[in-house]
């Protein structure tokens, strides 16, 4: 059982930069393969970018992987999303997801095991 408690949303200009952090606690946190996905209002969930345990392996949606950075630290257990040149249709609540298979990236949200609660980030003109 993982536990995924996401951080750092919010309000931020058009251009401007965030970096959302997700803490995994559990004795094997670190083993876990993690996510993120976003759904803006009235939208699917969409997936965004995924790591493997090692960090080794990154997978991202194709339109975000030129302004969005996923990576880890296994020592804090947590998962970060740093991203930058934010636009007016970033805006979403971004969820933190964890899966059993450490090498697992996939970009189904179906697949994942463990979800967080969710952050707001909100990109404004």
């Amino acid at each position: 059982q993982v536990q995924l408690v996401e951080s750092g949303g919010g309000l931020v200009q058009a251009g401007g930069s965030l970096r959302l952090s997700c803490a995994a606690s559990g004795r094997t946190a670190s083993n876990y393969a993690m996510g993120w996905f976003r759904q803006a209002p009235g939208k699917e969930r969409d997936f965004v970018a995924a790591i493997s345990w090692s960090g080794r392996i990154t997978n991202y949606a194709d339109s975000l992987k030129d302004r969005f950075t996923i990576s880890r630290d296994n020592r804090k257990n947590t998962v970060y999303l740093q991203m930058n040149s934010l636009k007016l249709e970033d805006t979403a609540v971004y969820y933190c997801a964890a899966h059993g298979s450490g090498s697992m990236t996939s970009s189904n949200s179906g697949a994942w095991d463990y979800w967080g609660q969710g952050t707001q980030v909100t990109v404004s003109s």
